[in-house]
């Protein structure tokens, strides 16, 4: 069954779904499975990141070398380039006993494992260099794990359900994400409450983190293959090694751009979530200009923020799963752009504790449905278990260009316009994608994925 026109009337199998059954979905097995995997992928980010350079500031190193420590992101960036290798390569002894993914994703996680453990042993006072060492191994497992998670995500949930997982994955992986930056800050002080050295705190905090990856060991192990990885399995098992990371690599590529409109569905992917980039690039000095503290950024911003965008997921879940997903696509497009407004409202307001918790829960509440709703499109592109790592892997780093290239002006422009208008301007920044989003789905771009109603 492909999906409906947005102005097509319903039919029995397509009618809209009650709450009760939108509610109902998330408690299936394969979704929570992916929540739970979800909170696996969220937790490392911080451990490599924020809550790593606390603990750098605090053992006195410099501003200098700390700010160098951005680049240990850097496979979070890059890691479509080794995702053919996740598609198509079996780790010994792991895809035997547990499957192509399921062996992928516990081999990951047990070296996230081992690499926490070996960021917890240095010391940034005394040897940066291996801090910097053990931080770009904890990303670089973290982010073959996100490659392994994503794939199992878009292979072992039915299109009923793709949606309500990716809402479930993104509140669990926002969690993670919460119990490695405050989370892992609380414990450290717990122990150093004990009268254990700072050193020693720190290196328990991060023990302490490493033992959290089991939830998503555990999960793994409770987890079935995906019958699409099976079968993907079945049809490369004659092939040698370098004969299957080569299709996967060579096919994943030629396969998507040789798709209809293939050029016109990756500019949208670059533009989808363009409006939320340009003005979440300058959220935090916006907020401060406004002369709200630090604890007003850090109490509103990041705390009724992330009770905004976890609402928000659940309910671009109910979206997606109660419309077409074209017709989810445009509810999420236009609520996410019109958010921007508020801010517009709230540089006029000033500083009022009350309108900043309002503008932010309209932004992180409306770009969270967007997510989901994005996601969901982006998992409808990866039809091929063949390719499902590698063709994924690659449709989200496109859909970071906006975040991290296109997003880089938006300074310039709010220092030339002032804050009420910049924020109209971020809001306006979305019409071209959704100009892309009407041609595609006049050229029936949605029709083609198949059945994407979810």
């Amino acid at each position: 069954m492909t999906a409906p026109d947005a102005t097509s009337p319903a039919s029995p199998d397509t009618a809209p779904t009650s709450w009760r059954d939108s509610l109902a979905v998330y408690l299936q097995p394969r979704v929570l499975i992916v929540l739970f995997l979800g909170f696996s992928s969220g937790l490392p980010l911080a451990l490599s990141g924020s809550t790593l350079l606390v603990w750098m500031r605090e053992s006195g190193v410099d501003l200098k070398t700390i700010g160098l420590f951005a680049l240990v992101g850097t496979p979070y960036t890059l890691k479509f380039l080794w995702a053919p290798l996740v598609d198509a390569m079996h780790v010994p002894l792991f895809t035997r006993t547990f499957g192509r993914r399921r062996g992928w994703l516990l081999f990951s996680q047990l070296l996230l494992i081992a690499a926490i453990l070996l960021l917890a042993l240095t010391d940034p006072a005394r040897s940066p260099f291996y801090v910097a060492l053990g931080a770009l191994l904890v990303a670089t497992a973290s982010s073959t794990q996100d490659i392994v998670v994503d794939a199992f995500r878009v292979e072992s949930l039915p299109e009923s359900e793709q949606a309500a997982g990716m809402a479930s994955y993104v509140a669990a992986y926002r969690i993670g994400m919460l119990v490695s930056t405050a989370g892992a800050l609380f414990i450290v002080s717990g122990f150093e409450s004990t009268g254990i050295t700072r050193t020693s705190a720190w290196m328990w905090g991060y023990v302490v983190m490493a033992a959290m990856v089991l939830i998503g060991t555990i999960t793994a192990l409770v987890a079935t293959e995906p019958e699409q990885s099976l079968r993907a399995e079945a049809a490369t098992q004659t092939q040698t090694a370098l004969a299957r990371v080569l299709h996967a690599a060579i096919g994943a590529f030629s396969e998507f751009l040789t798709r209809k409109d293939a050029l016109a569905a990756l500019a949208f992917v670059v533009l989808f979530k363009f409006t939320d980039a340009f003005s979440g690039t300058m959220t935090a000095p916006f907020v401060i200009d406004l002369g709200f503290s630090r604890n007003d950024y850090a109490a509103i911003v990041k705390g009724v923020g992330l009770a905004a965008t976890l609402i928000g997921g659940f309910a671009g879940g109910f979206v997606a799963r109660r419309y077409s997903l074209a017709t989810s696509l445009w509810i999420g497009g236009v609520v996410q752009a019109l958010a921007n407004l508020s801010f517009s409202w709230l540089a006029f307001v000033g500083t009022s504790q009350w309108a900043l918790a309002f503008a932010i829960t309209c932004e992180n509440f409306t770009s969270a449905i967007g997510t989901v709703i994005f996601v969901a499109y982006l998992s409808a592109l990866c039809q091929n278990p063949l390719h499902t790592a590698t063709q994924y892997a690659l449709l989200t780093a496109l859909a970071a260009v906006g975040r991290t290239y296109l997003s880089s002006g938006a300074g310039f422009v709010a220092d030339t316009t002032g804050w009420p208008l910049f924020f109209v301007i971020c809001m306006l920044v979305a019409i071209p994608s959704l100009v892309l989003l009407a041609w595609l789905q006049k050229r029936g771009h949605f029709d083609a994925l198949g059945p994407v109603r979810v």
